[in-house]
């Protein structure tokens, strides 16, 4: 064999450079540093993932023939596409719809079979691509179901692979460690391993609005998911590859946060990355920005930019979005915000009794209240909620409302998209507007539908006077 060459392809995997970051982090106290994971062969940090998946299915029987079956957002298929090539396996891959063509030509490019399944549907929903990959996989014989949510290969894989790597690399010379948060496989493998050599390092997780993680972690409540654009990061279930214990903090960043980075670190910083990657840079901006102190900071970058020309590198489709400032959209939920005189936003905790509640309600003349305990936001209650349980005589007036808080409400930044917003009062009753942990805002469906009635008015208004 020649000298210094690779017995395949599959060898080449890992040993991604870290790079620092210059321009997109000018004024920042803190220095932040890149791992370059997009430059593994299969194009991102999922081939380390893929190979740990077949060796463990090697071991429990897997041979060359049988078939993979995965649920995937393009990464993890991408990088078992080209593993399965080299040894011999067939693929199937199933997609939800939102996924950029570029992902779903190059899982065909290998060989693989793909099936696309709708994004806006119950992560229990028979027609979503978590369920239909399970279903492919139990009537496929000699299959191994890949299941990177809940395979514990998958965290694994950055337990033995990413980590070390990046520890050699660095000789643990950083603070915090920024990730993205996707089936936790990264954090939770990366964040184990930096805690178990320097429990001081930092993990902070990088979360999209619409995802459920934030508002977990924030405050224990599973709240109502909505979606979103960016690809490869944020969950609308919770996956058992997740490790949320591992976190000392979690970052919230919107879509035009996410691509309008991703943009800058490639013309700016040379690296041609997809929009997941803009967003751990976003988040770790945003964490330097409220630590203000010099210190190090490390962002994992998952995958390249070629899958993603069609979209975040697409003008038009960045127009059409709202996403370039020369195209606004409708607007933001700071827009609404500021149609309304400003009050300040009342809040109750889990030991107000339901009478104070009531009072507070009739006084202030709203249907909903934000509780909100030792700084956190814990959920909601509103009037039907009190009315129900002094009904079913369970509650009396002086009894404390803790256990009638609700998880019926979606959270939402100041510069959450009108478009986005639709999305949440679709299925909860309100949306929360989030400022940090502070609450700054409540919008209901009658305060949107208000607010587009005036967006459109004068626009109706000049078409008439035209006529």
């Amino acid at each position: 064999m020649m000298h210094g060459a690779l017995e395949s392809i599959t060898q080449a995997v890992g040993h991604t450079p870290i790079v620092r970051l210059n321009r997109v982090t000018a004024g920042l106290k803190a220095e932040i540093y890149v791992k370059c994971e997009f430059l593994n062969p299969g194009g991102s940090h999922k081939d380390r993932l893929a190979a740990n998946l077949l060796r463990r299915a090697e071991e429990q029987g897997l041979r060359p023939g049988g078939t993979i079956v995965e649920a995937t957002s393009g990464n993890t298929g991408a990088s078992l596409a080209l593993l399965a090539a080299v040894k011999g396996y067939k693929c199937v891959f199933v997609m939800p719809d939102k996924m950029s063509q570029e992902k779903i030509q190059h899982l065909r490019a290998f060989g693989a079979r793909v099936v696309v399944c709708p994004t806006a549907v119950d992560a229990d929903d028979p027609r979503s691509y978590y369920k239909v990959s399970r279903r492919i996989a139990d009537e496929t014989p000699n299959s191994f179901y890949a299941n990177q949510y809940h395979n514990p290969a998958n965290p694994e894989a950055h337990y033995i692979s990413s980590a070390p790597e990046i520890w050699e690399q660095t000789n643990g010379d950083f603070d915090a460690f920024v990730a993205g948060m996707g089936t936790g496989g990264t954090i939770s493998g990366c964040g184990k391993y930096f805690k178990e050599r320097n429990p001081n390092v930092q993990i902070v997780g990088v979360d999209p609005v619409g995802s459920l993680y934030y508002d977990f972690v924030k405050s224990g409540r599973i709240t109502k998911p909505f979606s979103y654009k960016v690809e490869g990061i944020g969950e609308d279930f919770f996956p058992t590859t997740m490790n949320l214990g591992i976190l000392d903090e979690i970052v919230r960043v919107d879509d035009k946060e996410c691509f309008l980075m991703t943009r800058d670190l490639t013309r700016l910083e040379g690296l041609f990355i997809g929009g997941s990657g803009g967003a751990a840079v976003a988040g770790a901006i945003k964490y330097a920005q409220a630590r203000d102190r010099a210190e190090k900071i490390l962002v994992f970058l998952c995958d390249g930019g070629s899958k993603y020309v069609s979209k975040i590198f697409n003008d038009d489709w960045m127009r059409e979005n709202g996403f370039l400032a020369d195209q606004p959209g409708l607007g933001t939920v700071r827009d609404i915000l500021n149609l309304s005189p400003k009050r300040k936003i009342v809040t109750a905790s889990k030991n107000s009794t339901v009478r104070e509640v009531i009072g507070l309600l009739k006084s202030l003349d709203i249907s909903q209240i934000p509780v909100v305990d030792d700084g956190k936001l814990r959920g909601i209650i509103a009037e039907v909620d009190l009315l129900r349980h002094l009904v079913s005589g369970a509650k009396t007036l002086d009894s404390t409302v803790g256990e009638l808080v609700e998880g019926d409400y979606g959270t939402v930044t100041p510069q959450t998209k009108i478009e986005l917003l639709q999305g949440v009062l679709a299925d909860a009753k309100v949306a929360l507007v989030l400022d940090g942990d502070d609450v700054t805002g409540i919008v209901t469906k009658i305060d949107l539908i208000d607010f587009l009635a005036k967006v459109s008015a004068p626009a109706a208004d000049s078409a008439s006077k035209g006529a």
